[in-house]
């Protein structure tokens, strides 16, 4: 046994002692990637090789060729709210890519949500950097609680999927680091991830994996990050092979390509880089090989597809999903005889399939549609024809295939396909009672429709068990308790990424001038109304914010804000609520949003029960980024604390000053 693969021992020494046995060219062999889903083994040492598998809402079928459980998407986790949920996916989802045979959980995504016709918006969390990296840290914790890395990406300002091999994101300092890089940068600083994904497109002319402002000198040197960086898939170019190794990519994947082994070699010739600067890198990676049990002989099996992971996909579907218009017919009664007709192109829709939307794509053992979801329910009779049904569900929203939903391509337009328009007011025209039940990852445009429709809900891509949470929800076992993590506009053209062709889709640059106005901060700016704001979502019950107390009203940098807030359910079915934060510099000397998230927290309540639920928020996170000094700055002077239930839902506003 080689000191190395001693358990024993600890983890520095492991490290130190594998570094030195290996020679130059096995090095190099450990930083390129073997068979798509792997680092190369090393057979003259016994290293095995380290596995990496897809990602945020299960293991994927194509890097596991399993069938997997399947959870809802992020944005369905996003909408939650819910911090100790994100842990419980975490600690899930660990479990299944052990129970694999890999080492690397390629997830979570946490770009931010620019434009709402990404086709990945469905992988990610939010328009709003404050709850992305709220929801990512307990993700992460969960995740590596496990001893399975977990792997942010895409690092960073992947916002787009059309041309997003090639296209030059170009962005100003103050919004680069205040908005794209901010959940990231927290995320580092207080969750530590062991691995990063460096991205496909450039950022301010130098492509994601060989850029060293944004790897060596931010995430490296400025934030302290510890983890290795890998490359996206095929995202580096044979002509870079020193500017990766100077920014600080370790692996490249799926293959060689920029660290073959002679252009290493070269490299090394030339005195373009050190072995030093090889050794420095590596030893990172090595690092996560030991710490996820790589050289380990016993290791823990995991565990996937068990009735208690289906269970927690079930409960994070039931949390997720937002009621957004409910005109007194939900929930519908439990146990009165009812006729139903099921309507809609997503009503019978099976969305785990091998690759469907991409890399995201999980194959379940079995998925519960919504169909099957209602029709389970012993007290419903299912009739084809609307004007026959006493209600109907119309299952309708987008897919993952090309234009819609999906990896690779962006959508072509925020509303539902035409012809499921027709045929959804169609459907309303023959029976009023016709509740739409949306199944998407990304905001639609409701403008043709929504007035004539009592009920609206937001189902996302629920999952395997989604057909089961969205039944609980419409009959009343479960009361909604999501709310939207985005904005949802009236038309494409109140987004802030559409001023032009330049800032979206754009052809080589793409101009980011709506600079730090993104999502409902833009929204607040111009004054636009949203056809939903951010934070968002409807209950079959109500709530009242009685008080809101904060412990002291003059405070320092280093300081914590208490914030109180008494909150009673004022209805009569048991609900959660989500008290949600948003502060306002008063007194700036530069400009800044009218509001931005900085604290929230969820509340189940009994009927006529009072809590006060504490809600902690940092000073440092008042701050804005002042490229003047190239940091977070907080000025002394007078902020405003929005007390409410979304952004544009206030019930209380407290005056608080910095010193």
């Amino acid at each position: 046994m080689y000191p190395f693969q001693d358990e024993t021992l600890a983890s520095e020494t492991r490290i130190n002692d594998l570094l030195e046995r290996l020679t130059l060219e096995e090095k190099f062999l450990l930083m390129s990637g073997y068979r798509i889903w792997w680092t190369h083994p090393i057979k003259r040492l016994e290293i095995p090789r380290m596995g990496m598998s897809d990602g945020p809402n299960g293991i994927s079928f194509h890097s596991s060729y399993r069938r997997n459980t399947q959870f809802p998407v992020t944005k369905c986790q996003a909408a939650s709210w819910n911090r100790e949920l994100l842990e419980q996916i975490g600690i899930a989802i660990a479990d299944e890519v052990r129970a694999v045979k890999k080492h690397i959980l390629l997830a979570p995504g946490i770009n931010i949500d620019r434009t709402p016709l990404n086709g990945r918006t469905f992988e990610y969390f939010s328009e709003d950097p404050f709850l992305t990296q709220e929801l990512t840290k307990p993700f992460v914790k969960g995740v590596q609680s496990r001893k399975i890395a977990a792997c942010i990406k895409h690092y960073v300002a992947n916002n787009q999927e059309t041309n997003r091999r090639l296209v030059n994101a170009i962005i100003d300092e103050r919004t680069l680091h205040e908005i794209y890089m901010h959940a990231f940068e927290d995320v580092v600083r207080n969750a530590d991830p062991w691995s990063i994904m460096g991205c496909y497109n450039k950022v301010n002319g130098t492509y994601g994996c060989e850029n060293e402002y944004n790897l060596q000198k931010t995430l490296f040197e400025k934030w302290g990050f510890t983890g290795f960086v890998m490359s996206d898939w095929w995202a580096t170019h044979s002509s870079s092979t020193d500017l990766a190794l100077k920014a600080g990519l370790t692996l490249e994947m799926p293959k060689m390509t920029v660290y073959k082994p002679d252009l290493l070699k070269r490299a090394l010739d030339e005195r373009q880089i050190s072995e030093d600067r090889v050794n420095e890198l590596l030893k990172k990676m090595i690092r996560v090989m030991v710490t996820t049990g790589v050289f380990d002989k016993e290791s823990s099996k995991g565990s996937r597809n068990t009735p208690e992971h289906q269970k927690l996909a079930q409960k994070i579907a039931e949390e997720g999903i937002v009621l957004l218009k409910n005109d007194g017919i939900l929930p519908l009664e439990k146990n009165k005889h009812l006729k139903i007709a099921i309507l809609g192109r997503n009503a019978k829709k099976k969305m785990g399939k091998f690759l469907y939307g991409g890399s995201s794509a999980v194959v379940p053992p079995f998925e519960i549609t919504p169909y099957n979801g209602i029709a389970q329910r012993s007290h419903i009779d299912i009739v084809k024809k609307p004007e026959e049904a006493d209600f109907v569900l119309f299952c309708t929203g987008l897919n993952h295939g090309k234009y819609e939903d999906s990896e690779g391509f962006d959508r072509k337009q925020l509303e539902l396909p035409k012809e499921e328009e027709e045929l959804l007011l169609e459907t309303q025209r023959k029976n009023p009672k016709t509740i739409v039940i949306l199944i998407n990852g990304s905001p639609i445009a409701m403008d043709k429709w929504l007035d004539k429709i009592p009920v609206v809900v937001e189902a996302w891509f629920p999952g395997m068990m989604g057909g089961k949470a969205i039944a609980n929800v419409i009959f009343g076992d479960v009361n909604p308790s999501g709310k939207l993590p985005i904005t949802f506009p009236k038309k494409i053209e109140d987004s802030p990424a559409h001023r032009n062709l330049e800032t979206f889709p754009g052809e080589e640059d793409v101009k980011y001038e709506e600079g730090i106005y993104v999502g409902y901060r833009y929204f607040d700016k111009y004054q636009i109304e949203p056809l939903f704001p951010f934070g968002f979502g409807l209950s079959y019950t109500s709530f009242e914010i009685t008080s809101c107390i904060i412990d002291q009203d003059f405070l320092h940098l280093e300081d914590i804000i208490n914030v109180n807030v008494g909150i009673k359910n004022t209805g009569a079915v048991p609900g959660a609520e989500v008290v949600q934060v948003y502060a306002t510099d008063i007194e700036a000397s530069v400009d800044r949003p009218l509001k931005e998230l900085v604290g929230f927290s969820k509340i189940y309540l009994e009927p006529d029960e009072k809590k006060t639920t504490h809600i902690l928020i940092k000073v440092k996170d008042l701050a804005f980024y002042d490229r003047t000094i190239h940091n977070w700055k907080i000025e002394p002077g007078k902020f405003k604390l929005l007390i409410g239930t979304s952004s544009r839902s206030i019930r209380y506003e407290k005056i608080i000053t910095i010193g």
